[in-house]
């Protein structure tokens, strides 16, 4: 027997009273798989991020192909995006520097006018071409960082994209320094070898081995530079 069913909305709607049964488990199944999927989502998110600090770090002689490498994604994501979207791109870390042994990745220092704005139109079109995209936030202020890889899944690309106020641009201080003193940067190298066979499986271990010795020499290179200029 068909039934009138008043919505608290005041809206209604005909129909058996075993088709109401069947909609209400349907919704209630439905409300089980939106749970289960949040879940999944949230668990994938903590699992990528323990997969990619989990990598291999290997580091490998210095490749005079690796200017070009980062030339051609900077002509790349120019190409991709407007000027208003995307400034000034460097080439910096160990890849940048003549001669040091580095992990055969290119780090890409993108500045971008808004994160907001990168947020809504750069990632989703990044994310579509099959870069990994983290926000992170263990540097102040925030930014956005993808991992670009290959067809085989290593990592070719870190760009790091962020505001003029961020932090990393000072990071191009210790590449100016280590390219003007081959002892610091020969140093640095085996420094770098050590926390490779040290933590082999661990980046975040292999890159807090770095991180007195990275902010020393910034320091350093800061005055360096700001006296000459």
């Amino acid at each position: 027997m068909d039934q009138v069913v008043t919505g608290p909305d005041g809206s209604f709607s005909v129909g058996t009273a075993q088709s109401r049964r069947e909609t209400q488990v349907g919704e209630k199944a439905q409300n089980v798989t939106h749970r289960q999927r949040e879940n999944a989502r949230v668990k994938t998110l903590a699992q990528r991020i323990e997969d990619a600090i989990r990598e291999d770090v290997t580091v490998v002689p210095y490749n005079p192909e690796w200017p070009k490498m980062f030339a051609c994604e900077a002509e790349l994501l120019r190409h991709k995006f407007p000027a208003g979207l995307i400034s000034r791109i460097e080439h910096f870390g160990s890849t940048a520097i003549p001669g040091l042994l580095s992990k055969p990745i290119i780090d890409m220092l993108v500045g971008v006018q808004s994160l907001e704005a990168t947020k809504k139109e750069i990632v989703p079109v990044l994310e579509t071409d099959g870069y990994d995209y983290f926000w992170r936030t263990d540097v102040d202020p925030p930014y956005a960082w993808f991992i670009k890889r290959d067809d085989e899944g290593r990592r070719t690309h870190h760009i790091h994209m962020v505001e003029t106020d961020s932090q990393l641009w000072e990071r191009l201080y210790f590449r100016d320094y280590l390219k003007d003193f081959p002892d610091e940067a020969r140093y640095y190298a085996q420094l770098k070898q050590l926390l490779c066979e040290k933590h082999p499986h661990d980046r975040v271990a292999y890159t807090r081995g770095k991180t007195e010795f990275v902010l020393s020499v910034t320091e350093r290179a800061k005055q360096y530079y700001t006296m000459r200029s």
